[in-house]
């Protein structure tokens, strides 16, 4: 991990614990609702660690004729997740337990990504991988009609799963994943979903 890196990933671990100060993770959702959110956030995430280093693969620099390392895309970046409020915690967890602490991993939500890369930005992503897991949980009922295949009963509700990477070259990409919950349980009602209005990765 270079230097630049680490620096960059210490500084957004400051930023969210600052920005958390004023504006701390706040979840409203009732416990069933926010154990059923970490039940699918937590297999997604544990996919995604027993591949990390295929993404890591896809950045080790080829011959690139730079000598200057500060210019050489890290091949062993931080890991940036961004993620809903109970993401945020199970996957702080996680990263501990598997011994990645915060200088290499973070789980922050995604205006506090969005705000530190304004100030800091690294759009090329040379010394950060991101990744994104997090729901939808309210869909607008205006777009229902894109998941009419897929009817709900009184009660009922969607759900989006958004999760992908960017940062890893030929190995990213975006996913969203329809599900259903009755509040009580959660049900995948079908995986890879296409959005209407959602741009392809870039």
């Amino acid at each position: 991990m270079l230097s630049e890196s680490r620096d960059w990933m210490a500084g957004l671990w400051h930023f969210a614990a600052h920005h958390r100060i004023g504006k701390p993770l706040l979840v409203a959702a009732s416990e069933a609702e926010q154990a059923a959110e970490r039940r699918i956030l937590h297999a997604w995430l544990e996919r995604w660690l027993a591949t990390r280093e295929d993404g890591r693969a896809a950045r080790r620099p080829q011959s690139t004729g730079v000598d200057e390392p500060s210019l050489v895309e890290d091949s062993d970046p931080g890991l940036v997740l961004t993620t809903s409020a109970v993401g945020a915690v199970a996957a702080a967890e996680r990263f501990l337990a598997d011994g990645l602490t915060p200088d290499r991993a973070l789980a922050v939500t995604e205006l506090e990504y969005r705000l530190w890369c304004i100030r800091n930005p690294d759009d090329d992503r040379r010394w950060h991988v991101n990744v994104w897991n997090w729901i939808k949980t309210r869909v607008p009922e205006e777009r229902h009609a894109e998941f009419a295949s897929h009817p709900l009963r009184s009660g009922e509700a969607y759900w989006l799963h958004r999760a992908g990477q960017a940062g890893c070259g030929d190995s990213d990409r975006r996913e969203c994943h329809l599900w259903r919950w009755n509040g009580h349980e959660e049900t995948l009602l079908e995986a890879f979903v296409t959005e209407r209005g959602v741009s392809e990765l870039s």
